[in-house]
């Protein structure tokens, strides 16, 4: 028996890279996937094809988290389609780099209401449906504990927010036994952050295993956090960095 055989999960923003792995090692475990995209739509079809491949049913759900009301709609497609919701990965956001006074008002608003706002209103929508011991998984960025250049302040403060978001919901939510954890991965390999890009020799300069992070890295511990091993840990974050901020 598969550790998540049963189970329902709902991966935002699992189009491509990090969402993309973790909605696979879910399937993987035995998980019914569902997934959200904003204009990724062959690849999330194609992400849908190889979780059925395994066995395992899944849907792609068009919603961009700028959006409250697609949020919540997107959470209430996933449980109807998959008939509940057992863990609930936050993953989508956006990246915003710059100087201050290069950011217009807009950026701020579109950053925080993407990379924040979401989470809660997604965390809100589902908890009217994960059952008791539900599992909460949102991804924030090592960049919340370790800035490593200029202009990632307003980034920073928006990743830094969801590690005051989850130890708040490890006491409201403890008393169902509902699990929240904050998974802060660094310098990865995906489309926005290559290992091959401009940055990618100062970040593996920086990093003591000598390595870019692979998407796998981190869908592996979102899979253990979402699994037997994961029910005694809440409230705290885990760094997933090659040891970038040791």
């Amino acid at each position: 028996m598969l550790p998540l055989d049963g189970r329902t999960a709902l991966v935002t923003g699992a189009s491509r890279g990090i969402g993309a792995a973790i909605a696979l090692r879910l399937a993987q475990d035995g998980a019914d996937v569902a997934l959200t995209y904003v204009s990724s739509e062959r690849q999330a079809a194609d992400v849908v094809g190889r979780i059925e491949e395994l066995g395992r049913r899944a849907v792609a759900i068009r919603a961009d988290n700028e959006d409250p009301a697609a949020v919540t709609a997107a959470v209430t497609t996933a449980v109807e389609t998959l008939g509940g919701l057992d863990v609930l990965v936050n993953n989508a956001g956006i990246v915003a780099f710059g100087q201050l006074d290069e950011l217009t008002v807009e950026d701020v608003d579109r950053t925080l209401a993407v990379n924040v706002r979401a989470v809660l209103i997604a965390i809100r929508a589902a908890l009217e449906h994960l059952p008791d011991g539900g599992r909460i998984i949102t991804i924030g960025s090592n960049a919340a504990d370790r800035v490593p250049r200029p202009g990632g302040t307003l980034y920073a403060t928006s990743k830094s927010a969801l590690s005051g978001m989850t130890k708040g919901l490890a006491h409201d939510l403890g008393p169902r036994g509902i699990t929240a954890v904050l998974v802060q991965p660094g310098p990865t390999d995906t489309d926005a952050n290559p290992a091959d890009g401009p940055r990618a020799a100062a970040s593996v300069a920086r990093t003591p295993l000598g390595r870019f992070g692979d998407p796998a890295d981190v869908a592996e511990v979102v899979a253990f956090l979402a699994g037997p091993g994961g029910r005694h840990i809440t409230g705290t974050a885990v760094t997933v960095d090659g040891g970038v901020n040791a």
